[in-house]
């Protein structure tokens, strides 16, 4: 167990990492990400004030679809990221990193006071409940055993609110943070510990903690927010570019918007890319240079792909070297080794789409 943002967390369980890792990646896994802040945003205006704190165009969402998307400061810098559904009740549900709790809270606190002192319709209330994620190749199967909807209607980023194994008001959203298909459950608080328990029945589901949860982000390519991505990275550097949608791009109307848009314009001067290594892993701050020897850049977050038996890792170069496949090379440990720049993810995702 380890001291994550105020909580108790395990990272691991009775399988060791690795095995977590690949059971995930076979079957499927189940993480307690009860810590992450949910919240609810309501009134009238609900979208217009979300939208004044994001890059993300929460106006085109049909009932009941999410999106992820980023908090910027007036810099363009990347306050922390998120999930927010657009919900059919008319509400906004929203999904932000435990690590910022207290500085999205305080954020969105601060700013809803100068949205509704400004004549707006908007209200906003932290959700006590639990959060349960089911990742892994079979996890529609497990859960399908516990609720009536069809999950095959429910496409990737989508979300429904359902009765599971019995617990009403459970909200079901098809996403994750592993690149496999699956589920993030929100569950009324005094339930959690009762969903667990219902989805353990079945011999394909078991605990995984932290360690898995790192390895398999990081092969699928996603940031973790403090490694990859922080107030000094921009969403163009962090190439998540995509996170920014096109209306809001030609309003140019979000927190940090002519900055972020002057970049997509004139290039930036680094950005982030993938690794893959030979020799020892390399980890976060490891040097990455060029072939003379000189440092072009850091690495955020690096590990052994479990699946790929290599060494992946992601970092900031110099833009002049972050077209695939240049080689690099990264110091670990004094010592220089070969690297080359990789397409990420590392490893394919499986996010379910409606055919």
């Amino acid at each position: 167990m380890v001291e994550f943002a105020g909580w108790s967390m395990p990272v691991q369980y009775k399988d060791s990492h690795i095995s977590s890792h690949l059971h995930t990646r076979q079957h499927c896994s189940l993480f307690d990400v009860s810590h992450m802040l949910q919240s609810k945003v309501t009134g009238k205006d609900c979208v217009k004030f979300i939208e004044s704190l994001i890059v993300g165009d929460v106006a085109e969402l049909k009932d009941n679809q999410g999106t992820l998307s980023l908090f910027t400061n007036d810099k363009g810098g990347i306050m922390d990221d998120l999930i927010v559904t657009r919900t059919s009740a008319g509400y906004l549900y929203i999904v932000s990193n435990a690590g910022c709790a207290d500085k999205d809270s305080a954020h969105m606190k601060e700013q809803l006071a100068e949205f509704k002192a400004a004549g707006n319709d908007a209200n906003l209330e932290f959700l006590e409940a639990g959060l349960m994620a089911l990742q892994g190749t079979s996890a529609t199967r497990v859960l399908q055993e516990g609720v009536s909807d069809d999950l095959h209607k429910l496409p990737f980023m989508w979300s429904a609110v359902m009765t599971v194994f019995g617990i009403q008001g459970c909200r079901v959203t098809r996403c994750g943070y592993t690149g496999e298909d699956g589920f993030e459950i929100s569950v009324p608080i005094q339930h959690t510990v009762e969903l667990a328990e219902a989805l353990l029945k079945n011999s394909e589901v078991k605990l995984a903690g932290l360690g898995a949860r790192d390895s398999l982000r990081l092969e699928a390519g996603l940031c973790l927010y403090g490694n990859d991505i922080d107030e000094t990275t921009t969403p163009v550097e962090a190439s998540l570019l995509w996170t920014i949608g096109k209306r809001r791009r030609a309003a140019a109307d979000f927190p940090g918007a002519a900055i972020v848009l002057r970049q997509i314009k004139e290039k930036t001067k680094r950005k982030r890319v993938g690794l893959m290594s030979s020799g020892p892993p390399v980890r976060q701050h490891t040097p990455i240079l060029n072939l003379d020897g000189k440092v072009i850049g850091e690495v955020t977050s690096g590990c052994p792909s479990p699946c790929l038996k290599q060494n992946i890792a992601m970092g900031y170069v110099d833009t002049e070297y972050g077209k695939l496949g240049t080689p690099i090379k990264v110091e670990v440990r004094k010592k220089i080794v070969d690297a080359v720049v990789t397409k990420m993810p590392f490893v394919p995702t499986k996010y379910y789409t409606v055919k």
